[in-house]
């Protein structure tokens, strides 16, 4: 019942910028925990930010701040992912996810279905 669909991704060129957006619905009691993860390859998953929906605390992945900002809109049940000055590096899918223990990696249990972020340059 519980899902998250991603939107916003796309291609551009290096230097640009991309928001993300992962819509969240049938979730009977909201998540503790929100993440962004990025899959350069099907063997390689690598923990982008995560905000907790009780405070907004934040936390990045080594590599991930400064370019990369996480938010949070609960009204809209909404979390986004701005993504500026974008490197070829940054290629790959990204994906939603919600977790209602905490925000280990091993908790997330909702999983969108990803969106396609492709940089040239």
């Amino acid at each position: 019942e519980e899902q998250l669909v991603e939107s916003g991704g796309g291609s551009v060129q290096a230097g640009g910028s991309l928001k993300l957006t992962c819509r969240a619905s049938g979730f009977t009691h909201a998540p503790s925990c929100m993440a962004w993860f990025r899959r350069p390859t099907e063997l390689k998953r690598e923990r982008v930010a995560t905000i907790l929906t009780s405070s907004g605390g934040k936390s990045y992945g080594d590599g991930f701040s400064g370019r990369f900002t996480i938010s949070l809109d609960a009204a809209k049940s909404t979390v986004y992912l701005q993504m500026d000055n974008l490197k070829p590096e940054d290629t790959g899918a990204y994906y939603c996810a919600a977790s209602h223990v905490n925000c280990d990696t091993k908790t997330f249990r909702t999983w969108g279905r990803g969106t396609q972020v492709t940089v040239s340059s």
